[in-house]
């Protein structure tokens, strides 16, 4: 392996590693203990090796999201795949909360603190596009609705996960609300 290679890798390496380290420190103390001075001493670098990574505070938590957007729309993808068709809604749907109830910084991160991220345009990255298909996947071929259909499950189950955080719902209510969720959205399906 060649000198330039070697850098390249290591480079690599540090940057996943400030990733990392800003979402295991969010997960355990929230968004607002990260700051790029706990981060230099988690990963061991000066804070100009961060900045020659990422711009700011900003550009690292929209890291932390995008590896997030990725890892949602693997499990997503993974669920619908796992069942028949028929069950597609209810795999996605309950992969989704799952997730958001798991990662509650990484899930904050993506769709709630303010973010550069583009959403429904040419400059969405690829791990939020992923995501966003696979709702689609959920309910079968496109036909016109089905993003429209996307758009409103997907809108369905942020509320949920944020008001499940929030502790605005009972948590003994969920599987109820799951239950009716996914059969308002698969008559909707069923009706295209």
């Amino acid at each position: 392996m060649s000198s330039s290679e070697r850098r390249e890798r290591e480079r690599a390496q540090r940057h996943q590693l400030i990733i990392t380290s800003a979402r295991e420190l969010a997960e355990a103390e929230g968004w607002e203990a990260v700051t790029t001075r706990r981060l230099a001493e988690r990963v061991e670098y000066s804070q100009p090796v961060l900045y020659s990574h990422f711009a700011n505070k900003d550009a690292i938590r929209d890291a932390v999201a995008i590896e997030g957007f990725g890892e949602l729309a693997e499990l997503m993808r993974e669920a619908r795949k796992s069942v028949p068709e028929s069950e597609g809604i209810r795999a996605i749907s309950t992969a989704y909360l799952d997730f958001a109830a798991g990662n509650p910084a990484v899930y904050h991160a993506m769709f709630v603190l303010p973010t550069q991220m583009k959403f429904a345009s040419e400059e969405t990255p690829a791990p939020l596009r992923a995501g966003f298909e696979e709702l689609v996947g959920a309910f079968g071929p496109e036909d016109g609705r089905t993003a429209a259909l996307a758009e409103l499950i997907w809108g369905s189950l942020h509320g949920l996960a944020v008001l499940a955080k929030g502790g605005r719902i009972p948590p003994e209510g969920e599987k109820q609300r799951l239950d009716l969720l996914v059969a308002m959205y698969s008559n909707a399906r069923d009706r295209q």
